[in-house]
């Protein structure tokens, strides 16, 4: 079972969004994805303001398997504000009655056997976003968030420091490998069209990586694999020379950006998610082994200072001009708090 996320993490995104909650009093929310990492946390906070502010959010959420959420996280799928409905995302047939919002958060990224298959992720991408467009037209949503991905705009030039909404990069038609930034290029192509064409208020959130309590520590994340080792008295497993340049955005501050992207946005825009704050794979390494007091793996302090090294890393100015957001929680911190978390998580 999964343990519930940090209580001043929760009290925090409740305390940044109280205009989210004063609006939402009594609206019904459709989330899908609410078993993954960004849609649990969503959940878990709509769950405290609902315990705090009195705002009686009622949440539909989609599950492929509603027993095993269940019995994953008993915590968020028992609770009366939740109701769990089975299917996947491009299948699935609801009838709940009326939405008032929703947000797109399912992904099969961090599940490395389904990302492994390109086809079912472009389908996951694509044909599940249409699903999910067409029931929030149906259900009477007026506004609706797509999670999206910096993987939309392809690989990033190192000469761009950090990667704007303006650039229009893409992914490599021909190479097979990308079907995930090719499935959400095809997702915001729909989401901007439902946004033009009917009365679905649209955003998109272009998220780049993140890190906080409940990352997956066996998947695509470095963070997450890097506390994995480290936690348990393991030199970390790096691959590649740890050049990259990457950054992380806390989950806390994540879930603020979200909801607020969710009552805030302009229809039909997309917006970066993430940290400005860029560091090599290897600085993350060395940072986390610090963190967690593990023995050196005899990884670099960093990796050299190569002016051409791989970038992943966006300019958010965007949202910070347009919606007042800030990055409040400093890497170290995020980094600390989501390994006390994991060292005291209950085996799954």
């Amino acid at each position: 079972m999964r343990k519930p996320l940090p209580q001043d993490d929760l009290q925090f995104i409740v305390e940044q969004t109280a205009d989210v909650w004063a609006t939402f009093d009594g609206a019904r929310l459709f989330v899908t994805g609410g078993t993954g990492f960004i849609g649990s946390w969503l959940l878990e906070a709509i769950q405290h303001a609902n315990r705090v502010t009195s705002s009686h959010v009622e949440v539909v959420t989609l599950s492929r398997n509603a027993a095993k959420a269940r019995e994953y996280a008993p915590h968020l799928f028992d609770d009366g504000s939740v109701t769990l409905i089975e299917g996947d995302v491009t299948t699935f047939e609801a009838d709940v009655g009326r939405i008032d919002f929703c947000i797109h958060a399912a992904t099969d990224v961090a599940d490395t056997k389904k990302a492994a298959d390109a086809l079912r992720m472009f389908d996951t991408g694509v044909a599940g976003t249409r699903r999910v467009l067409d029931f929030a037209r149906k259900s009477g949503v007026a506004r609706l968030l797509l999670t999206s991905s910096g993987a939309v705009y392809g690989p990033q030039p190192p000469s761009i420091e950090k990667m704007p909404e303006s650039y229009m990069g893409a992914p490599d038609p021909l190479d097979p490998t990308t079907a995930y930034g090719q499935g959400k290029r095809a997702a915001e192509w729909l989401a901007a069209t439902y946004a033009r064409e009917g009365d679905l208020q649209v955003a998109i959130a272009r998220i780049y990586a993140l890190v906080g309590p409940g990352i997956p520590l066996d998947g695509p994340f470095a963070a997450g694999n890097f506390i994995r080792d480290a936690i348990a008295g393991r030199p970390i497993s790096m691959k590649g020379d740890g050049r990259p340049l990457r950054s992380y955005l806390y989950m806390a501050d994540t879930c603020i950006w979200l909801l607020h992207m969710l009552l805030h946005a302009e229809n039909g825009q997309a917006y970066n998610v993430g940290s400005e704050d860029a560091l090599s794979i290897a600085a993350l390494a060395k940072t986390i082994e610090r963190l967690c007091g593990s023995r050196d793996s005899g990884l670099p302090t960093a990796a050299r200072n190569d002016s051409d090294a791989p970038r992943y890393v966006p300019d958010t100015s965007k949202a910070r001009r347009s919606l007042g957001l800030a990055q409040y929680t400093g890497l170290e911190t995020a980094l600390s708090k989501t390994i006390n978390w994991n060292r005291t998580a209950v085996t799954q």
